[in-house]
């Protein structure tokens, strides 16, 4: 194989040493050449100076002298130097003793010259003798010509670098025919035996080792060329044999795929009549997925409206005078049902949130009032328990956050409700706080537990963690499922960390953005004058919340632990006790002591005991103020103002204002049933209402005809006309755009809140009926500044 000189490798590699060898001779050539024309300068210089200081001593005697004739043989003298041109002796007057030049070397190649050296150097040197050295006797002065010196030097310097360069074209004419013999012959040899591999017969071909490289790169390349040549006879080998197996393997194939497309065809008209049967049964799930929320809609509507009675007579009578058995006995007959009514409504929720039809209100409200009320509500249950139930709020948690406040206290009242439901002995705490973007409530206990592999168990619908809990603590296993969704449909977190016997704390992460309009409102400036000492036992541990408190409030707090009620020493705790002093005591017994030692003592007992029948009723004679625990924050600061004297009236206020808020209103109950008229009748009467009953919308329609009416109650689902229908018409007939219009119903399915707006009402109730929940609703819009309807009104 021919290969051209200027691709040959031993031609770049020549090219390039030569190259990087000229390349540097030249480099040290023009540094040998700069020394040159340094060291020819200062020769020329101390050349000029030896000869000058030769013609000093003769030149001063003719001076002295002033001999003309000897001046004249001096200066031809200096002359005959090639380089001077011209030379002078003058006096001390600048006269001319002696004068001699002659013209400059001319040559078309002076300038180079000229620009190394300069044309012309002057030398003068003072003349004096050595006995009168003081005196001046005049200057001998040369002009020199450079142009000899600098001949000299370029003719050293062109030699220099001519020289160098004929070498290096030397060395690369030798350094090509040695790496021809090394390297180019011996590759061509190996090139000319590759290609003269037959393209059929590649892996029957071996290359030979050329002579004298058997162990240098080429040699190695060889062996490893030869290598793969039998690699490759190898991978021949075997590509013949699976050739001749995939020309089986083809004829199967064909057999195969002839086969496999008679069954597609087959399968395929088993799919077209699949598709149309998934086509009926899809219509027919649609159509029973509708059943199933329409049945859903009429039961509870069914259901409800009997419990309304039910309920709603049982409280009425539990209002009448009656004997303690028989208070009991209804007591239970009302909690049951309210048991059985929040079964229905866990069971109407999960269906909710499965169908993806639950939403969720996006309102300011305050957390920490939800808990406390939440925690008011299941006191009663705890107390009858004999566990404690805590809050631990922080302090500074924010006043109102933006969220849904019904299914937050339907979050936090199951898992309360179902922490006291567990838990035997001990205490059930609900921790409130903020953490980064989220708000958490834990719901702690110390109840029987949870076994590791059954954390996730109970938080499946119908599912407890032991077969024998719904027996032997009751329950459906509905209300952690449904926690576990309503948080999953807020964007948080139900998580529970537990061990058996030892009681199981449930935390609850939901992301809710903070209202920074919500300012919490000071705290009274009489307090800040006052110490507040907190005496409580040891393993009390609700009162470090409330020491918390209190000083988040800026007041002056003194903590005073005790062992037990008999080690309790009241001498110490009354050590240098200001006269404005301000005890938080949990104990009666603690109240007795303190109050006998000192009278004058503002004394408040924060515990959850009820002394109005039972022995201790007797210690009521030593505080002034008693605070059911677990408390709230309003009623913590009701407290401290009423056991200084700053509020006295704000109990009985509460009560008379809910009893006597409905004077003067009057109210149309547009209602059905009988039995919830009788209900709703007697707690809107007791709340000071004049109540009218309609017993459909028509009948609703005419009597709004003929009378004036505060708000309208209006049930949904009634004959002759609904309450849809109802509204409407007294909305766009009547024109009675401003009387307020609440609905009152047993639907509580998606879409039944957003049926009533559309249809013009104001608000949306559910049965039962519930008093304060009435109460609320009727102040809200009857106590909306009235506007003026239209003319008709």
């Amino acid at each position: 194989m021919k290969i051209n000189l200027s691709n040959r490798l031993s031609f770049k590699l020549a090219r390039n040493t030569v190259l990087v060898a000229l390349s540097l001779g030249m480099v040290l050539n023009l540094f040998q050449v700069l020394l040159d024309y340094l060291n020819e300068k200062i020769s020329l210089d101390l050349d000029i100076q030896a000869l000058i200081t030769i013609s000093h001593t003769p030149a001063s005697q003719i001076a002295y002298n002033i001999d003309s004739r000897l001046a004249e043989e001096l200066l031809d003298g200096l002359l005959k130097h090639p380089s001077i041109i011209e030379a002078e002796i003058i006096d001390t007057d600048n006269r001319v003793l002696a004068r001699k030049h002659r013209q400059l070397t001319t040559s078309p190649y002076r300038w180079l010259s000229d620009l190394l050296f300069d044309p012309t150097r002057n030398y003068a040197t003072q003349l004096s003798v050595q006995q009168l050295s003081d005196i001046d006797l005049g200057n001998l002065n040369v002009v020199v010509d450079t142009y000899p010196a600098g001949t000299a030097f370029l003719k050293r310097a062109a030699f220099t670098l001519v020289s160098g360069f004929i070498k290096s074209l030397a060395l690369s004419a030798l350094l090509l025919f040695v790496f021809y013999l090394m390297l180019t012959k011996p590759l061509l040899k190996v090139i000319n035996s590759v290609s003269e591999v037959d393209p059929e017969t590649p892996e029957k071909v071996r290359l030979p080792v050329p002579k004298g490289h058997q162990y240098d790169e080429i040699g190695i390349l060889v062996e490893s060329t030869n290598d793969h040549l039998q690699t490759i006879e190898r991978s021949l080998q075997l590509v013949r044999k699976t050739e001749s197996r995939l020309k089986n393997y083809s004829e199967q194939l064909e057999q195969i795929v002839e086969t496999r497309t008679r069954e597609l065809s087959e399968k395929n008209d088993q799919l077209i009549k699949s598709n149309q049967e998934l086509v009926v049964a899809k219509e027919e799930a649609v159509r029973r997925a509708t059943a199933r929320a329409d049945f859903l809609a009429n039961m509870s509507h069914e259901i409800r409206t009997p419990f309304n009675g039910v309920l709603g007579m049982i409280s009425l009578t539990m209002e009448e005078p009656l004997s303690d058995r028989q208070k009991r006995q209804l007591d239970v007959a009302y909690n049951s049902g309210v048991s059985l009514l929040d079964l229905l409504n866990d069971i109407l929720d999960i269906s909710k949130v499965e169908a993806g039809k639950l939403t969720l209100e996006t309102i300011s409200f305050d957390f920490r009032h939800t808990i406390e009320e939440v925690a008011s509500l299941m006191a009663q249950n705890a107390h009858a328990k004999h566990i404690e139930l805590e809050l631990d709020i922080d302090p500074a948690f924010p006043e109102a956050v933006i969220g849904d406040p019904t299914r937050i206290r339907q979050i936090v009242s199951n898992l309360t409700g179902n922490a006291i439901k567990f838990t035997e002995h001990g205490t059930v705490t609900i921790k409130l706080y903020k953490e980064n973007a989220y708000i958490v409530v834990q719901v702690i206990d110390t109840g029987i537990g949870i076994a590791p592999d059954s954390t996730e168990k109970i938080f499946a619908p119908f599912s407890q963690a032991y077969s024998d809990t719904t027996r032997k603590f009751g329950g459906t296993g509905l209300g952690l499922a449904l926690c576990r969704q309503l948080v999953t449909h807020m964007q948080g977190t139900l998580t529970v960390e537990s061990l058996e016997h030892e009681g199981s704390c449930f935390t609850t992460k939901i992301p809710l953005e903070i209202d920074i309009t919500a300012r919490a409102k000071p705290i009274a400036k009489k307090l800040k004058a006052f110490e507040c000492q907190v005496i409580y036992q040891e393993s009390n541990t609700q009162f470090e919340y409330l020491i918390n408190q209190l000083q988040h409030w800026g007041l002056s707090v003194k903590p005073v632990t005790y062992p037990d009620i008999k080690k309790f020493d009241a001498q110490k705790v009354l050590i240098n006790t200001p006269e404005k002093t301000l005890a938080l005591i949990d104990a009666p017994e603690v109240c007795k002591i303190i109050g006998n030692d000192l009278p004058n003592k503002h004394i408040i007992l924060i515990s959850g005991k009820n002394f109005a029948d039972n022995k201790d009723s007797q210690h009521q004679l030593f505080f002034d103020t008693h605070l059911h625990s677990p408390y709230s924050r309003k009623n913590l600061q009701k407290a401290l103002l009423k056991s200084v004297g700053a509020d006295h009236n704000d109990a009985q206020t509460d009560i008379n204002e809910s009893t006597t808020s409905g004077e003067g209103h009057s109210i149309l109950l547009v209602e059905d049933n009988q039995v919830n008229q009788m209900v709703a009748k007697a707690i809107l009467t007791k709340l000071g209402y004049r109540v009218m009953i309609a017993y459909n919308g028509q009948e609703a329609v005419d009597l709004i005809k003929t009378n004036s009416f505060d708000a309208v109650l209006m049930d949904c689902h009634m004959p002759v006309m609904d309450g849809y229908e109802a509204t409407q018409y007294i909305r766009s007939k009547l024109r009675k755009k401003h009387l307020p219009i609440i609905a009152v119903t047993a639907n509580v399915m998606h879409g039944d809140r957003e049926k009533c707006y559309s249809a013009g009402m104001d608000d949306y109730v559910t049965k039962p009926y519930e008093r304060h929940v009435l109460l609320e609703v009727l102040k809200k819009w009857i106590e909306k500044p009235e506007s003026t309807d239209e003319a008709s009104d």
